[in-house]
């Protein structure tokens, strides 16, 4: 991993749980696009095109940086794109993600791939996070991602996204086994994935497990968290001091789980209560060992949608519900919508950059 000394290092220090000045604050899906920057881009190409453009992807990441003035630059990809070389068919054609033929069958999991070198067949992320690296220098960190084993399960089993996951839980049930196997070589590419990033100069990791909370308690126990868990042990033990944050959208049912997972930094939706999380993790202990894990999110995207008056004012609520003692990152309780007002985000981001601790 390419150790650099950041100008800007707030985020990495808030995730380890040291006190900072302020929150650092960044937006999930900040490179997209709400952005007319982007949007500018977009329209020369297809989606699945600008992700295997490392110049044009390294150009619409750091878009919010330098418009918006964020304290991390997230590398533009999409979750599904390590799943291409495991043998899915991903198209983009309609606007949204699809598997056209999509997996659910022991057989077809049996023929998947894990791609025995993921460097050179998703080479285009890696160049894409080095040109970031060299064109930012040591601004701010960079922050490689992906998906989880059961959020990227559900899309190769539904053909893209779902509403009721009635495909992947029946997979689930009638052939458990089966889906273990998928679940054990997605997690085995993910952490391969990852790792090269970190390799290239990511600063930090996000894991996204989005649709792990649709999920029953005993469900998120067998087919969520030792997938999550594998990962995350799986990185530290080549990267011990990776920082990682894990992500599930609807986290008040298994934010116990999400502790188990071994992520430094839990990233929440708005349904859940910030205040109450701050104080169940700083007064969280192991059976075996006591860290400190640090607390991302919540702003409700669609906050962004109310006059600059009002963003303000749940801006400094959300802040004032996540306390004083350090370890907080202030982002999106999800991704930012693409029909939000950029001017609207900038008063976000403004307010966190212009809130001190006391």
């Amino acid at each position: 991993m390419t150790k650099t000394i950041l100008e800007n290092d707030l985020i990495i220090k808030a995730a380890k749980s040291e006190k900072t000045a302020r929150p650092p604050v960044w937006m999930m899906r900040q490179a997209g696009r709400y952005l007319p920057q982007y949007q500018a881009i977009r329209s020369q190409m297809s989606f699945l095109e600008l992700c295997k453009n490392p110049d044009k992807a390294a150009e619409v990441s750091i878009q919010p940086f330098e418009i918006l003035g964020v304290d991390a630059i997230i590398m533009f990809s999409d979750i599904l794109i390590p799943l291409e070389p495991m043998g899915a068919d991903l198209s983009f054609d309609t606007g949204k993600p699809e598997f056209r033929t999509p997996i659910r069958t022991a057989a077809q999991i049996e023929k998947l791939l894990v791609p025995s070198d993921i460097e050179s067949s998703c080479g285009f992320v890696y160049e894409t996070l080095r040109t970031i690296k060299q064109r930012i220098g040591s601004a701010v960190p960079v922050l490689g991602f992906a998906g989880a084993p059961w959020t990227l399960a559900s899309y190769l089993i539904e053909g893209g996204g779902s509403k009721n996951f009635d495909n992947i839980k029946a997979l689930m049930y009638r052939e458990p086994e089966a889906m273990h196997l998928l679940l054990e070589k997605l997690s085995e590419t993910i952490i391969e994935y990852l790792c090269v990033k970190l390799k290239h100069g990511a600063d930090m990791l996000q894991l996204f497990d989005t649709w792990a909370s649709v999920l029953s308690a005993d469900d998120y126990r067998q087919f969520a968290l030792p997938y999550q868990q594998k990962i995350i042990s799986g990185i530290k033990a080549r990267y011990p001091d990776a920082l990682i944050t894990l992500y599930v959208n609807g986290v008040s049912s298994v934010i116990d789980y999400m502790v188990e997972s071994g992520a430094d930094v839990l990233s929440i939706d708005w349904r859940s209560n910030l205040r109450e999380i701050r104080e169940y993790l700083g007064s969280y202990k192991s059976s075996s060992t006591s860290r400190s894990i640090a607390v991302q999110g919540n702003f409700d995207p669609c906050y962004l949608f109310g006059d600059k008056n009002f963003i303000e004012r749940r801006t400094l609520q959300m802040l004032g519900e996540a306390g004083t003692q350090g370890g907080y990152i202030a982002n999106l309780g999800h991704g930012i919508l693409p029909n939000i007002d950029p001017e609207h985000a900038k008063v976000f981001i403004n307010t966190v950059k212009n809130f001190r601790y006391h």
